[in-house]
């Protein structure tokens, strides 16, 4: 009998970490690592389909990346490729629209047109996963405060007049509301240049397990844990066991 859960967080983000030390503690190489944790993001996507979960974001690649080994790198851009080429028809059957949010001109030419033509080929799907790939949290908001700044100059938009919803439309994906839960693997208890703006209000839930290892199980005890969270963003909710 399914689970019937409360609560259900509308936009789950994943921190997928632990990749290379699954591997290492198996005496394999890191990449062995990653194609293992490709397999999960699958498992993954398909729990949040079960759960009702509406938005799945994960941390594929940040812009610190690009200074690992060359051939990890280059792995990691090759899965990516694979899994496009490999389970579109799959996105497209269970109607969930794939997106990349980060600088795409720094990634291949052929990768971008990839990536274009899934992206184009589950625009209408309500359902997203959402990869950020060449993505860091400062480099979203540097990026944002370019393009404000040559609408000021062009005068488009008064600076005075600048609210948090205005600044938000300049970032990569607007229209996507922010997490709900942020989930990172591998026991470490840090953002890693995630999603600075986004996760201003998001529920954070960390778990020593290695993402490879991550399991349904797993990702029931984070929707659980959130269940039990009062989120109050910034406000005060009445507390009568303690004035």
């Amino acid at each position: 009998m399914e689970e019937q859960l409360d609560n259900i967080p509308r936009h789950v983000a994943i921190i997928m970490d632990g990749n290379g030390r699954w591997a290492k503690k198996r005496g394999s190489i890191r990449l062995s690592g990653h194609k293992a944790g490709a397999e999960t993001l699958l498992r993954v996507l398909d729990y949040c389909e079960k759960y009702k979960v509406q938005y799945l974001s994960v941390y594929a690649f940040s812009t610190e990346n690009w200074s690992r080994p060359k051939a990890e790198v280059d792995g990691l851009m090759s899965l990516l490729g694979n899994f496009l080429r490999n389970r579109e028809e799959e996105l497209i059957e269970a109607k969930c629209r794939f997106r990349v949010m980060g600088r795409k001109e720094g990634l291949s030419e052929s990768l971008q047109k990839l990536i274009s033509k899934v992206e184009a080929s589950t625009k209408g799907f309500e359902r997203q996963l959402i990869v950020c790939l060449n993505y860091g949290g400062r480099a979203e908001l540097l990026d944002a405060a370019k393009k404000l700044a040559e609408d000021a100059v062009r005068g488009d938009i008064d600076p005075q007049s600048l609210t948090e919803e205005k600044f938000g439309s300049y970032l990569y994906l607007p229209d996507v509301p922010d997490p709900d839960l942020i989930i990172r693997t591998s026991g470490e208890f840090r953002l890693s240049n995630f999603l600075l703006w986004e996760a201003a209000y998001s529920e954070l839930y960390v778990t020593p397990v290695l993402w490879p290892d991550f399991s349904e199980e797993d990702f029931l005890l984070a929707l659980k844990d959130f269940a039990k969270r009062t989120r109050k963003f910034g406000a005060i909710t009445e507390d009568t066991t303690n004035k």
